[in-house]
């Protein structure tokens, strides 16, 4: 089966979530309440964890549109740009008269200290209606990906009516906030950080030990898999008969900013391809850990091509060093 057929069989993921255009200027040292200092460089990236995420599964070879707001200005045109180029889907994400596009104000001063503003804009605007409108434009269910960058109330509906219509419901709960225990029992897939987890379910998260106990409170409420992401400490999938470590690749690391976008997305297109979900996990490791490799947001997230060749190289080391030993 070549590529062309295998995409065409692929299940459909739908991206419901933020756009946002980053503004990141880098300076010595932050400022001070009232100080004024000189900056060093500027430059603007797109992103939004809902972009973000779109881009990371379609650059990983999944069929995905985009669901979100966007204001009528240059920045929407360059987000939608850069959503296109990745090869995701645009039709679905609406103009909003009246409203700015996203943006996230970033300050970063050294040893990556930073301090953000973000401006929700259009991204409020994100309502049922839109994910209605999806829904019903998509003939076979497949994957719907959220997080909480648009209203609750959409989040909500979102996860309610694709669970309801046949779709696999991977629900990303970033940034932090209290979720109804009714919603996230209905979530087939939760992918929290430990900052994420703890605030889920007030228990501190400060090691794996501790992140399995969260984890399992968690499973309390019904969602059926858990997938919490720990940085270079790698992942723990825990389900509830099954906790699964899946490590990190080791790599050099310059820049972390949408690491746990990729991570999330590449879970979504594996599982899209019809992998198994601990082969995802493996997947999603890879394209997680050279995201960091490279600066930017949806820049540096990897082609399907970049993490196939890093994966087979590794199966050739190790098939060497079985033959050495």
């Amino acid at each position: 089966m070549n590529k062309e057929t295998m995409a065409a069989c692929a299940l459909p993921v739908l991206v419901i979530g933020s756009l946002n255009m980053d503004l990141v200027v880098t300076v010595c040292q932050l400022p001070q309440q009232g100080e004024t200092v000189f900056g060093r460089n500027f430059a603007t990236f797109p992103g939004g964890k809902g972009a973000n995420q779109a881009v990371a599964a379609a650059k990983l070879g999944a069929r995905v549109t985009m669901v979100g707001c966007v204001g009528q200005d240059n920045f929407a045109a360059e987000l939608l740009e850069s959503l296109r180029l990745a090869g995701v889907e645009t039709s679905q994400v609406r103009s909003v008269t009246g409203k700015t596009t996203g943006v996230a104000l970033i300050t970063v001063a050294d040893k990556g200290v930073n301090t953000i503003v973000v401006v929700a804009g259009a991204n409020q605007e994100c309502n049922p209606g839109d994910v209605q409108a999806a829904l019903a434009k998509t003939k076979n269910p497949g994957i719907v990906l959220l997080q909480n960058e648009v209203p609750p109330a959409t989040v909500e509906y979102a996860i309610r009516t694709a669970g309801e219509q046949g779709w696999k419901v991977i629900y990303n709960p970033a940034p932090a906030r209290t979720v109804d225990a009714g919603i996230l029992g209905l979530v087939d897939i939760l992918t929290p950080n430990e900052t994420e987890l703890a605030a889920l379910t007030g228990m501190p998260v400060r090691s794996q030990q501790e992140a399995v106990a969260a984890g399992k409170k968690l499973l309390q409420t019904g969602v059926k898999q858990i997938i919490v992401t720990m940085g270079a400490a790698g992942a723990l999938l825990i389900a509830e008969r099954m906790v699964k470590a899946v490590p990190a690749i080791q790599v050099q690391a310059v820049d972390s900013t949408a690491a746990g976008d990729c991570y999330t997305g590449a879970v979504a297109a594996g599982l899209a391809e019809g992998q198994p979900l601990e082969t995802a996990l493996h997947f999603a490791a890879v394209a997680a850990g050279l995201s960091v490799t490279r600066e930017g947001a949806q820049s540096a997230l990897p082609s399907k091509d970049a993490v196939e060749k890093y994966m087979r190289k590794k199966v050739k080391m190790y098939e060497k060093k079985w033959r050495a030993e």
